[in-house]
């Protein structure tokens, strides 16, 4: 994976957890304002976190659970997986869109679910939204207060959606998650082409699962 920024590294511990805060479904009749989902559901996922045992243990197993019940289903994974492809996505057929798509969440979701159990006692600021009427993509500014150390900025990339706003970037001290991974993902497709990729994804995932 290409080395990301001095600050985006210190911040991974907190990452997922503040990523996890979008992540609660909503009810199907309702769309809250993406400022507003953001802090709803923090201090449920804070909670979920300190009182979870196997969570406070480690238990990688339960970490991925919550993952999954609570943030996966709020990331538009396909649009992540094209940003991070860059133009080199659309010369991909419709399976290997697919195919990098669904191997791209894997390596996201296995990369980050290690720094779920490292949470202790952050706690997150709210900047005030910059939204217009009728916005279709905002982003969500956040301040990360960290037990030790400089507090960090995480922001995220919200697009409205029919039924719901979902995440398609988070940009950690400046650095783009998604985009970080362009350069390394152009390489790759340079030496072995989109499928080439796609094989340099799955071992790298299946390795994480065996390890």
């Amino acid at each position: 994976m290409v080395a990301m920024h001095t600050s985006a590294r210190r911040a991974a511990r907190v990452l997922i957890v503040a990523a996890a805060f979008i992540g609660a479904a909503l009810p199907a009749d309702a769309q809250e304002a993406p400022d507003v989902m953001v802090k709803r559901v923090a201090q449920d996922v804070l909670a979920t976190i300190k009182s979870d045992p196997a969570i406070q243990a480690g238990n990688e197993a339960r970490i991925r659970d919550v993952l999954e019940a609570k943030l996966l289903l709020n990331f538009d994974f396909g649009r992540m997986a094209a940003l991070a492809m860059g133009k080199n996505w659309r010369s991909a057929t419709p399976e290997q869109q697919k195919r990098i798509t669904d191997e791209f969440r894997a390596l996201l979701v296995r990369t980050y679910s290690g720094a779920l159990n490292q949470y202790r006692n952050e706690t997150i600021d709210y900047k005030p939204l910059r939204m217009n009427a009728g916005d279709t993509e905002v982003t969500v500014r956040t301040l990360v207060q960290r037990a030790s150390g400089a507090p960090i900025q995480i922001d995220y990339g919200m697009e409205k959606k029919a039924d719901n706003w979902k995440c398609y970037d988070v940009i950690v001290a400046g650095v783009s998650l998604v985009t970080n991974y362009r350069d390394e993902f152009n390489e790759q497709i340079k030496n072995g082409g989109v499928d080439g990729l796609i094989k340099t994804l799955a071992d790298r995932n299946r390795g994480v699962a065996a390890k």
